[in-house]
């Protein structure tokens, strides 16, 4: 049996794990070392990519400063996710601000010491990271469109990393890239319907509360129907293996968005329409491994044409 002392211990770990959203973190090193193998390093073997340590050590530093970013913003959004997440927002609180602030600049200063290891470049790449986070976190996201941008960006920051590291800049990379920036795009445009009741509670200007819902909804449409380039060029331009099924039916799914989009008006339905899209976003991680999967044994020249 636990002692009390126990469980509210456990109960501290898991409301920071809440707060740092470790579940995604978990994604995003899958999703870092399935792009490493298999888009941004194709002609390694698996093995070698697995066993590199500057790309574990890369990985691990992007997962600290991801962690502190989450931890940040957090802490910025306290108010407003009392509103609008209100179960989440009380098992977060079980961790005082302070120590979230404290935990926060640990983070952050572990992530920069051990960039260092790698690179005076990388310990810069990093810090400037770090800085555009907070700012973001601080100014930018009360903003519309600039702060869905900035967010967006910010996500896929991580990966432009180790596409450095790599240095080998493939066509097919940026066109992975638009479409994973779109489709991040519209889930943070989608959150702020979703979350419309704390902003306006807390005067955070985002687009539906700027412009009204019906603005909004037209932006997502036109962004939705904008991700259908990046997929005619990976499916048409490049070989992208079997994962071109994966794109497919992400233009089904996309098409099945927008109609549920247009017909939703409530919280519930943003909340479903959200999760419909962090569901393809993962799909799409796991389907890199479709790309090719004989890369895992030797590895190739060259994705594309």
């Amino acid at each position: 049996m636990l002692t009390r002392k126990s469980k509210y211990l456990l109960l501290k770990i898991l409301s920071l794990f809440s707060v740092v959203r470790g579940y995604n973190i978990a994604i995003i090193v899958l999703a870092q070392y399935l792009s490493s193998i298999f888009i941004l390093a194709p002609e390694r073997r698996a093995l070698d990519v697995v066993l590199d340590w500057r790309l574990l050590l890369l990985v691990f530093v992007s997962t600290l400063v991801i962690a502190s970013g989450y931890i940040i913003n957090n802490f910025y959004d306290s108010e407003k996710d009392l509103i609008n997440r209100p179960n989440k927002s009380m098992l977060d609180r079980l961790v005082s601000q302070k120590t979230k602030l404290q935990v926060y600049f640990a983070l952050n200063f572990l992530a920069t010491a051990l960039a260092f290891i790698i690179s005076l470049r990388a310990a810069l790449f990093y810090s400037v990271y770090i800085f555009l986070i907070w700012f973001y976190s601080h100014k930018l996201k009360k903003y519309p469109i600039v702060g869905n941008l900035t967010a967006s960006l910010l996500a896929v920051l991580p990966f432009f990393g180790i596409l450095l590291y790599f240095k080998n800049f493939y066509q097919v990379i940026f066109a992975h890239a638009s479409f994973l920036l779109l489709l991040i795009l519209i889930r943070e445009m989608v959150k702020d319907l979703e979350n419309i009741k704390g902003d306006l509670a807390t005067n955070y200007q985002t687009i539906p509360v700027r412009f009204g819902e019906k603005i909004s909804k037209y932006i997502i449409t036109i962004l939705t129907l904008a991700t259908i380039i990046p997929i005619y060029i990976l499916v048409e331009k490049f070989n992208v293996g079997y994962m071109e099924v994966y794109f497919y039916v992400s233009l089904l799914v996309l098409m099945a968005f927008l109609i549920k989009l247009w017909q939703s008006n409530a919280h519930t339905d943003y909340v479903r329409l959200h999760t419909a899209l962090k569901v393809l976003i993962v799909a799409g991680v796991f389907s890199i491994i479709l790309i090719e999967p004989l890369v895992l044994v030797h590895g190739r020249q060259v994705i594309g044409v």
